[in-house]
């Protein structure tokens, strides 16, 4: 003997009527739930837009200033450096650094970085070093 299975039935029964998988009967109406119609629904039809619509993607307006995005150093990692390096008053460069003053100099070294913190600056002349600001 065949066995029907019934979820198939039951789908079956629904097809065709008005809520089958749709919800209430406002569900599903408009052009809404096909992602609209037109060039809207920037999820559904991004890649019509991105091919043949690229104009769209960047629209000309106001752009902020970028902002230079520096990496940081501490003093602790400048004395490891700089105990590592030979020479008397050795010269270390970081451009695209910012030197902070957590730890301490314990050698006089001759910092060249794009910013200092006040404290470090300081921190630096005491070991008798100089921190010069690179452009």
């Amino acid at each position: 003997m065949f066995m029907v299975v019934r979820i198939v039935r039951r789908a079956r029964k629904y097809l065709g009527t008005r809520r089958w998988g749709g919800g209430n009967i406002k569900n599903r109406r408009g052009s809404g739930s096909r992602g609209g119609v037109g060039k809207g629904g920037k999820k559904s039809k991004f890649t019509y837009t991105v091919k043949y619509d690229k104009e769209r993607i960047h629209t000309p307006g106001f752009v902020p200033p970028r902002r230079e995005i520096l990496m940081e150093i501490n003093l602790d990692r400048l004395s490891n450096m700089a105990a590592a390096a030979t020479g008397e008053k050795p010269t270390i460069e970081l451009r695209g650094y910012k030197v902070l003053s957590d730890g301490r100099l314990d050698r006089a070294v001759v910092v060249k970085a794009t910013n200092f913190s006040k404290k470090a600056e300081e921190k630096i002349k005491l070991a008798g070093g100089d921190a010069v600001k690179l452009q």
